[in-house]
């Protein structure tokens, strides 16, 4: 059997054997990433160009739109060209790549998750304190931390993933490149260390969820302390977009670390991962949008066009344009 060093490419796995199917299953994929590009694309702009959403809040779901934009266009292109040109190969490097900014985005986006739990914390339980606390400096270091733990985790398995000798093939069970389905072309033993590495990344996860935990706990304890049955209301409606994409976020993820490793069929392999890696960043702008008042407006002139292409695009591009978190009257 080849070892990792005499391996030049991978063979993912082929989402159908039917030309009719690959094909069918292509138009599926590229609507899906149609609609995730078009949903945290809008996200993107309409935080980006509308004034009034540069607040922490929306500071740290521009940069939650930014990594699901990332996440999905790490694994769904891939798939998409193998279905159409009905190929399975993927280079080595690019196996590398992929696996590296998967992991990357993933693990940055629960990094950001935990902050925005915080943010939701601080406004509802700390209101007085929340420009203090949540300044433009500590919502840029505090962004910055989750992009660099998502660099520092991915730097870290994709090193440790790819430096085990590889001795079961190159054929990966997987519409991408991914950690359990590499671990298991790897020679008996050899992945031990990797175990020991994701047993610590598990760890961590934990001490994340916890956290989520115990501010959602602090927040609906406060609200339900509110005696103004509005303030009740507004409170709820700020938490519950962000509560769901977590709980989306987290059972996709659990579902699939749950799922039997040994005996588990490619095609539950495939539908498992379609979840955690495919589904998040496609409903987590329409999660956003469905009872955000304030998106819905910034997106409507968006869409309407009142700002013009040429300001829109200005506004993209231009350095000072991106959300200074500040806080002022739209803040909660």
């Amino acid at each position: 059997m080849p070892n990792s060093s005499s391996i030049s490419e991978f063979l993912l796995l082929g989402l159908a054997d039917t030309r009719q199917l690959q094909l069918l299953h292509f138009w599926l994929l590229l609507g899906i990433y149609l609609a995730a590009l078009l949903g945290n694309g809008l996200i993107s702009t309409a935080v980006a160009c509308d004034h009034r959403l540069h607040t922490p809040m929306y500071f740290f779901l521009l940069n939650l739109a930014l990594l699901d934009l990332g996440c999905i266009s790490t694994t769904l292109p891939k798939a998409m060209a193998n279905a159409l040109w009905h190929t399975r190969d993927i280079s080595y490097a690019g196996c590398v790549a992929q696996l590296f900014f998967f992991l990357f985005f993933l693990s940055a986006e629960y990094s950001l998750l935990t902050i925005m739990s915080y943010d939701r914390y601080v406004a509802i339980c700390k209101p007085l304190h929340y420009g203090t606390l949540l300044g433009s400096r500590a919502c840029a270091t505090m962004a910055a931390a989750a992009w660099g733990t998502g660099v520092l985790n991915s730097v870290l398995h994709t090193a440790s993933t790819f430096s085990l000798p590889l001795c079961q093939g190159n054929a990966v069970d997987q519409f991408f490149c991914e950690i359990p389905q590499i671990l298991k072309l790897s020679c008996s033993e050899s992945y031990l260390r990797e175990t020991w590495l994701l047993g610590v990344s598990a760890s961590l996860a934990s001490g994340c969820f916890v956290f989520i935990l115990f501010s959602y706990v602090q927040i609906f304890r406060a609200v339900l302390r509110m005696p103004s049955e509005q303030g009740r209301h507004k409170a709820f409606s700020t938490c519950l977009p962000h509560l769901a994409v977590v709980s989306l976020f987290l059972s996709t993820g659990i579902f699939a670390q749950l799922k039997p490793f040994s005996n588990s069929s490619p095609s539950l392999d495939l539908m498992v991962s379609f979840l955690y890696s495919v589904l998040p960043p496609t409903l987590n702008p329409i999660i956003y949008s469905m009872r955000n008042k304030e998106v819905k407006n910034a997106l409507s002139k968006v869409l309407s066009g009142r700002k013009g292409v040429s300001e829109t695009f200005l506004c993209l591009v231009s350095p000072g344009s991106l959300p200074h978190p500040t806080v002022g009257p739209h803040s909660p």
